[in-house]
């Protein structure tokens, strides 16, 4: 009977459905493993709406937190949370394609267009190998960050057995791939602050995760393969491009906002880290320097734009994403022009993928605003506006970074930051087509009629 229910149901639910029910119940299941006494620390408990919003906040590799994760949970609560990043890091179906090969399975055309589903991609040719290149460069990156960080912790005494120190070097290194956003240090990397080292090799893993897969395999390609003749694609350079720009620009603007007021004081060296990282941080990282409290107003706007715009599209983040982003600047640029048509580095682009990149920050911008206000009402006048729009863009944006309001929230509001987190890590447009179904031509048009536009 059961076996029936279940043939039936997924013959009737289309893959994005599929897709989002699969991280529904990664968080169901993140949820009850939170929950066990062996993942907590003795004498501590978890609610289940804090556990929910902590599996919500891993499988989404957003970092908000209702806890505080070293005191919390246990060492096995500690491993159970970095397989739920990694978890959601790569995605739901890198995973379960790693387990089918593994079985010596066949890879299912069904199963082909989840994985096409779940990365993002637009056809089916080349996923198998993509999920292997997607896992081996996620393994690659993290031991190597894990060797960097623990050798780096060990010499430099800030632990004094090396296995604490490659366990802390792991759970970064891990963190900072996937973008995820948590720490188990207790303070971020406040601690680390002065640390430039940590810094950077922190920066160079959250870049590595937000730049997308798609941008890692060309450039693999293109260092390591044999086609003499490769050319990189439109989508890599348009989305490097405004990824790079994106992190300059707002590194840039820090430094130039907080130059008198919050770093007046700063030596040179500290402004550039100041500014650099969190400029690269709030793009998807979520991981703190310093606390967010200290910046003024026009910078916690920037860097909620930024958390809104996110990282670049089949990566760990969330957000809008890069292409969007730049697919909308180049269309109003293009319109403004007179221009029938977007052209961006000798190549023209679709105009379904303009007015998709429209919808897409149409009702990004709807869901964000309807939050906001809801959470202004909910939560009285215990906390700013701008600390509001701060904590929704970066549970949108799946980044994480904190003005320290999360743990504050009323049960409503931990669930709205819930659902926003879900909808940033799933994406605007799998989240509207889980609601389409099976598109019918229309056989006939009705006449068009001009409208006054603005």
């Amino acid at each position: 009977m059961w076996r029936t229910f279940l043939r039936v149901f997924l013959s009737k639910s289309t893959p994005t459905q599929l897709i989002v029910m699969g991280y529904f119940f990664a968080v169901v299941l993140s949820t009850l493993l939170l929950k066990l006494p062996l993942s907590l620390n003795p004498g501590v408990e978890l609610s289940w709406l804090n556990a929910i919003f902590t599996a919500a906040s891993g499988i989404s590799v957003t970092g908000l937190s209702v806890v505080n994760t070293p005191d919390t949970f246990s060492q096995f609560g500690i491993v159970v949370l970095m397989i739920i990043l990694q978890f959601g890091g790569i995605g739901i179906m890198t995973l379960g394609t790693l387990l089918w090969l593994v079985l010596g399975r066949n890879i299912s055309l069904s199963q082909r267009r989840l994985i096409m589903i779940d990365q993002n991609r637009n056809n089916l040719s080349g996923l198998v190998r993509l999920m292997q290149i997607v896992l081996f460069m996620a393994i690659l990156f993290e031991t190597v960050g894990t060797i960097i960080f623990g050798t780096y912790f060990l010499l430099f005494g800030y632990y004094s057995s090396w296995q604490e120190a490659y366990f802390y070097g792991l759970f970064h290194a891990l963190s900072s791939y996937t973008n995820a956003g948590f720490d188990i240090f207790g303070d971020s990397l406040i601690s680390y602050s002065h640390d430039y080292f940590v810094q950077i090799i922190t920066m160079v893993l959250l870049i590595l995760g937000a730049i997308g897969f798609p941008a890692l395999i060309e450039l693999r390609e293109f260092l390591f393969g044999n086609n003499k003749k490769f050319r990189f694609s439109l989508y890599t350079k348009v989305t490097t491009i405004t990824f790079f720009l994106l992190l300059v620009f707002g590194a840039i603007s820090i430094f130039l906002i907080e130059n008198n007021a919050y770093m007046a004081h700063m030596a040179w060296h500290e402004k550039l880290f100041y500014s650099l990282f969190n400029s690269t941080t709030a793009r998807n990282g979520g991981l703190a320097t310093m606390d967010m409290n200290e910046f003024s107003e026009p910078t916690l706007l920037l860097l909620s734009i930024l958390m809104f715009i996110g990282a670049s599209p089949s990566s760990v983040g969330g957000g809008i994403r890069t292409t969007t982003f730049a697919v909308v600047m180049l269309t109003i640029y293009s319109f403004s022009l007179g221009r029938q048509d977007v052209r961006v580095l000798n190549r023209r682009i679709g105009r379904e993928d303009s007015l998709n990149s429209f919808f897409v920050v149409t009702v990004a911008t709807f869901i964000i605003v309807i939050c906001i206000a809801t959470l202004l009402g909910t939560e009285g006048n215990r906390f700013t506006l701008m600390e509001i729009i701060f904590e929704v863009s970066s549970a949108f944006g799946t980044t994480g970074l904190s003005m320290g309001i999360t743990s504050e929230l009323s049960g409503v509001g931990k669930m709205i930051m819930i659902i926003l987190m879900f909808v940033g890590r799933i994406g605007i447009l799998s989240l509207l087509f889980m609601f389409r179904a099976k598109v019918n031509e229309c056989k006939y048009r009705y006449p068009e009629e001009k409208i006054i536009i603005g």
